[in-house]
């Protein structure tokens, strides 16, 4: 379906909306004037007009909605019998590579560059039946907007609930919108747990588990060499848990002093310079972060080491985890700053006024109070640490080595997952199916987190609200 005709019909459509909505606001006004003015009316003119509009564009919508998910099946079915035995003979993969290349000049418009004329005969056929397709869309759409639009605006009379109509479309609408997250996180779960039980069937789940060594590599001839591969997973997790401890580390207590200091001490003025530069941090794109550890910081702790007689290797997880936790600043320094402003003023008041000092009630007083809400904040900043991959590709290289040596380097959980799904991938190998198994774990692990920071919060916001 070409994009540039769903645009036109879009477009057509609201145009058909607009001019129904005053149809049936003019037609609202005929109705009142002949039963004794607006007081007889159920409604108001417009909650008439705006219902008329609704039919008129939902039909229609609805149409294109419907189409755009079952033109490709109808184009592919009637297509197929164009397509030469001999391409059917050579397997399912021959006819996709005859497709792409039919497809290609048809979305080109070069159609002529195709010499084989069998080859043409089928883009020619392709590009026919997109055309019909996408003109039988423009007919069978505004045919039910118009006719539901007409339908609708006879239905228009004092005692017809236009309103109540009205509002129940929207929170149809509204419940829809709220829905597709919901529907997207279900989508994304079960494909991730299906392709995660093929590699169940595969590999056992104890030695993915609780194997000591990983590597993924498998052949492509059963004699090769290594052609079965081997999937412990335990030095991605330590890997995982090695550099994020680091990140929480140097995060934590910079990101929690920095908020102490901008809600107790720091002046208006001051607040309104070092808070906007703090959250800076957060908008560097995690690429310069990785440029940053792999050319300044991983080189700077070699020298160090070097100097007083450590082996530090070129990549290490103490790079990547410093880098990483200066990233992971704004996110604890923000949320704690939050949390703290919140703690109600009449609680320092009276620490103050019963003879504490100003830093007697920020460790007695307001840290206590706003402790569950820093707690929620730094397992959020967990969660954000254990997800982080380019900082570490570029810091901490892919090695996966278990070890738990910070100067050693390590490799994580979501590197191994972009790197089994770089390129051109079969997803029928044990190889390609484990990154769907360790996101399937990095999954579980961040949402224990997730659950565990909103219980947290959950529970400040019932004692201080």
């Amino acid at each position: 379906m070409d994009s540039l005709s769903v645009t036109h019909l879009i477009v057509v459509i609201g145009v058909l909306a607009f001019l129904y909505f005053l149809l049936g606001r003019h037609r609202a006004y005929s109705v009142a004037r002949s039963n004794g003015g607006l007081k007889g009316m159920h409604s108001l003119p417009a909650h008439y007009g705006s219902l008329v509009a609704l039919w008129c564009a939902l039909p229609a919508l609805f149409v294109l909605i419907a189409w755009s998910l079952f033109q490709p099946f109808f184009v592919d079915t009637l297509l197929a019998s164009s397509i030469p035995d001999s391409v059917h003979e050579q397997g399912v993969r021959s006819v996709a590579l005859y497709r792409n290349e039919i497809n290609n000049a048809v979305e080109s418009g070069r159609i002529d560059s195709l010499t084989d004329p069998t080859k043409q005969a089928v883009a020619n056929r392709l590009a026919s039946l997109e055309k019909n397709s996408t003109l039988a869309l423009f007919v069978i759409a505004l045919c039910a907007a118009i006719a539901l639009a007409q339908f609708s605006q006879k239905c228009i009379s004092p005692s017809f609930p236009a309103r109540h109509r009205v509002e129940t479309m929207v929170k149809a609408f509204l419940l829809l919108c709220a829905s597709i997250a919901i529907l997207t996180t279900v989508g994304i779960v079960l494909s991730v747990l299906f392709e995660s039980l093929r590699f169940f069937g595969q590999v056992n789940l104890i030695d993915f588990v609780t194997g000591l060594n990983w590597s993924p590599q498998t052949a492509i001839r059963a004699d090769q060499v290594g052609s079965t591969g081997s999937f412990g997973a335990v030095p991605l997790f330590t890997g995982t848990l090695l550099i994020s401890l680091i990140a929480m580390l140097v995060a934590v207590p910079f990101g929690l002093m920095s908020a102490i200091y901008l809600a107790e001490y720091a002046s208006s003025r001051a607040r309104s310079i070092i808070k906007p530069l703090l959250e800076m941090l957060a908008g560097i794109p995690t690429v310069v972060y990785g440029f940053f550890a792999a050319l300044s910081v991983a080189p700077f702790i070699r020298t160090i080491g070097e100097s007083v007689g450590l082996d530090v290797a070129s990549e290490s997880a103490l790079a990547a985890g410093l880098v990483m936790g200066v990233m992971i600043i704004p996110f604890v320094s923000s949320l704690s700053d939050d949390v703290i402003t919140a703690v109600p003023q009449a609680m320092r008041d009276g620490s103050l006024g019963l003879g504490a000092t100003h830093s007697e009630t920020i460790r007695k007083v307001v840290i206590p109070a706003a402790l569950p809400g820093i707690v929620g904040g730094i397992l959020l900043a967990v969660s954000r640490a254990i997800g982080e991959t380019m900082i570490v590709v570029m810091a901490a290289g892919l090695a996966a080595n278990l070890t738990a040596n910070p100067l050693e380097a390590v490799t994580t959980v979501t590197v191994q997952i972009v790197t089994l799904l770089t390129g051109d991938q079969e997803f029928d190998s044990a190889k390609t199916l484990a990154a769907f198994a360790l996101g399937l774990m990095l999954f579980v692990v961040t949402l224990i987190l997730n659950v565990i920071a909103l219980y947290v919060v959950r529970r400040y916001r019932e004692q201080y609200e």
